[in-house]
């Protein structure tokens, strides 16, 4: 419930915040009268969303057995790979999407193009939606639907009020220390995806079990009890992990850790 709640929070302001621009933009042009193609956007891509949503729970829910704990190691796995590609893309771009929004949004006001406006708002709402369903598939395969669903809508929710309250206050939000604090956890939700997914594909056969159990933790800190399910739904916690899924994860904080040293390396050694 917690990573799906994190996740939804994280993608649905950086929706509002990408929203926001583009209607502060139109408020600052004096062009109030065209955040109906902004929000007709807003709602295509939302509809879409749903609808990959629907498709990929469809395809998952027709799958049994083998072909099912595949189809779930694997959705497991791109949503983790994906999710870490978006923690590096956005310490390298974040500075740079109010500014390029801002400058599209003008394009399209100087082209008197309503179309530009919508499809602006289409692509960048959209790609934060399929992202979202991406990541909450996985979640919810990984733990219950139910609560990931819970989860989901209360950051959703939580993110559309502060970015209206934003917007509506003119007031700014340290977007970099942000997206910074949030990296840090999905980090950690994704190395959860990881273990999860090597899970399934041992329970598939794809992988060998080596270790069945290399610790045995449940009578004292059951994964079942709500303390348990907190820290599974966060941290990806496993109270009797295998070998595989014990070393998948902690490969993957040393690759991640690896990945942020070189390109902190790289800024600082860089030419101004």
């Amino acid at each position: 419930m917690l990573a799906a709640l994190l996740i939804t929070f994280r993608e649905g302001l950086e929706a509002a915040l990408i929203v926001g621009i583009v209607l502060a933009v139109l408020r600052r042009t004096g062009r109030a009268e065209w955040r109906a193609a902004v929000w007709w956007g807003v709602a295509a891509a939302a509809a879409l969303s749903l609808v990959a949503g629907l498709a990929l729970y469809a395809v998952g829910a027709e799958m049994e057995g083998r072909a099912e704990e595949i189809f779930e190691g694997s959705a497991m796995l791109l949503a983790a790979g994906f999710l870490t590609w978006m923690i590096f893309w956005m310490q390298g771009q974040g500075r740079r999407i109010k500014e390029q929004l801002e400058a599209e949004t003008q394009r399209a006001l100087t082209g008197g193009q309503r179309r530009g406006l919508f499809s602006l708002a289409l692509v960048a709402v959209g790609r934060e939606g399929f992202e979202t369903v991406l990541f909450m598939s996985a979640i919810a395969f990984a733990e219950s639907g139910t609560t990931a669903l819970i989860g989901g809508a209360i950051g959703l929710a939580a993110a559309i009020g502060l970015g209206w309250l934003l917007f509506a206050a003119s007031a700014r939000l340290e977007v970099r220390r942000f997206f910074q604090a949030t990296s840090l956890m999905l980090v950690v939700v994704a190395a959860g995806l990881v273990a999860h997914g090597m899970h399934e594909f041992q329970e598939a056969g794809l992988l060998p079990v080596v270790i069945e159990h290399v610790w045995d933790i449940n009578p004292v800190l059951d994964e079942g009890s709500v303390v348990g399910a907190l820290l599974k739904s966060l941290f990806g916690y496993n109270g009797n992990p295998s070998l595989i899924e014990v070393a998948s994860y902690l490969a993957f904080y040393g690759v991640v850790g690896v990945a942020f040293w070189r390109r902190r390396t790289l800024a600082t050694t860089r030419p101004a």
